[in-house]
């Protein structure tokens, strides 16, 4: 991975920038310097990608908005000009087809069908199942030595566990669909690792399809199993579908969990405010701040222009790839006033976390719900929670295309 800012021209005389950018040495929770630097000089600019390509960089919270709104971008990674995050991703975007890479109307057609299990009622109706995997948890933790990792006791366990019983999956299988999971988001994996990874998990959720088709329970494959039934799907299409589930729904709330628990020992004030407070409407703030302030997908939503797109003083040609990096826009001043300080008393309600659009993440409401029993529950039940290493020992994920922490030592 690109780890420099290097300047160079185009024909049209415009300073390129490499991308990804690097988060801050000082404050790892920071998005990009060099990125944050532009959103105030040059907020749509474009860049240089790993494959020479120059797509649109684009950091201001209001353009970001615009464009992930805006029907003329397209999220199909086939579309010519699309910006890949590398070359893995691209062979692989040809391989394995989601919604996530589609438009509507064909988008909208295949989301519907796995929208119902995240419904908001539906999640709330989890609420105990998730308190008593959280206790759970904590009450092996503490039965147990220290220093303990967090990340392997507590935060990869507890969303690993929930996704597997709303999809159907037998949890004891985690240790390789984590491993697999991991390969197929690491920016620095090559070609050959990310495809053998994704068909793993492919031919893994293909399995697990036709044991549903035989004998259907109460979860998401069968769901899906029945839409095979109904010639809705190929099988192939339903296990790619699962795979794309599994991996959203364990990931991404796993280092939500962790990086939270780092910014939060490192701000104490804040961490006290959270243990200390029983309204629930506090601690759904907390977590909005939270996810405003680390900003975990940290290598940019990528899309592509279909039209001539005006915007900001820049036209977007058609065929353009943009690169839209959430993170300076989830600490765009305009919009959150001194963005760099963490103050989980902030309404952070219009952050970009989980995207924007047609495309926002599905499972928001899960991983909220996941975060609102977590850190409501982990300080309070261990007050004096710490870490058992300095803060730039910690193994960050700077090679990944979900930002966190491989591991986090802990003692109390």
């Amino acid at each position: 991975m690109t780890e420099t800012l290097a300047e160079t021209t185009t024909e049209a005389e415009e300073p390129l920038a490499a991308f990804p950018m690097p988060r801050a040495a000082g404050c790892p929770f920071a998005p990009a310097p060099a990125a944050r630097a532009l959103q105030g000089e040059r907020p749509i600019t474009k860049v240089r990608l790993w494959d020479g390509s120059t797509p649109w960089l684009v950091t201001r919270h209001a353009d970001q908005r615009a464009l992930l709104g805006d029907p003329r971008v397209s999220a199909d990674p086939l579309v010519p000009g699309f910006p890949h995050a590398n070359e893995g991703f691209r062979e692989n975007a040809k391989r394995r087809r989601t919604f996530l890479g589609m438009d509507d109307p064909e988008h909208a057609r295949i989301r519907r069908m796995v929208t119902a299990p995240f419904a908001i009622k539906r999640v709330e109706a989890m609420r105990p199942d998730i308190q008593k995997i959280t206790d759970d948890l904590i009450d092996t933790m503490l039965a147990g030595p220290t220093p303990v990792d967090l990340v392997r006791a507590f935060a990869l366990p507890l969303p690993s566990l929930v996704i597997c019983r709303l999809l159907g999956v037998p949890y004891e299988d985690h240790d390789f669909f984590q491993e697999h999971s991991a390969r197929l988001i690491n920016m620095e994996a090559s070609v050959e690792e990310v495809l053998r990874a994704n068909e793993a998990l492919t031919d893994y959720l293909d399995k697990l399809v036709t044991v549903k088709l035989a004998d259907p329970a109460d979860d998401m494959l069968s769901e899906l199993a029945a839409r095979v039934r109904a010639g809705e799907l190929t099988q192939r299409e339903a296990a790619s579908m699962g795979v794309l589930l599994l991996i959203a729904g364990h990931e991404t709330t796993a280092n939500m969990i962790a990086l939270g628990t780092v910014a939060l020992l490192e701000h104490p004030d804040q961490l006290a405010a959270l243990r200390e407070t029983d309204d629930p409407k506090a601690v759904a703030r907390a977590v909005e701040e939270l996810l405003r302030y680390l900003s975990i997908v940290h290598n940019g939503r990528r899309r592509v222009a279909l039209e001539d797109i005006e915007i900001g003083g820049e036209t977007i040609r058609a065929g353009d790839g943009i690169v839209i990096y959430t993170g300076t826009g989830n600490w765009d001043a305009e919009v959150f006033p001194e963005p760099e300080r963490l103050d989980i008393s902030r309404d952070a309600r219009r952050h970009m976390a989980f995207g924007f659009g047609v495309h926002q993440c599905l499972g928001q409401p899960l991983a909220r719900l996941e975060l609102q029993v977590v850190y409501s529950t982990l300080y309070r039940r261990i007050p004096t929670l710490r870490l058992a290493t300095a803060i730039d020992q910690l193994p960050f994920k700077h090679d990944g295309a979900i930002y966190g922490v491989y591991e986090l030592p802990v003692t109390w």
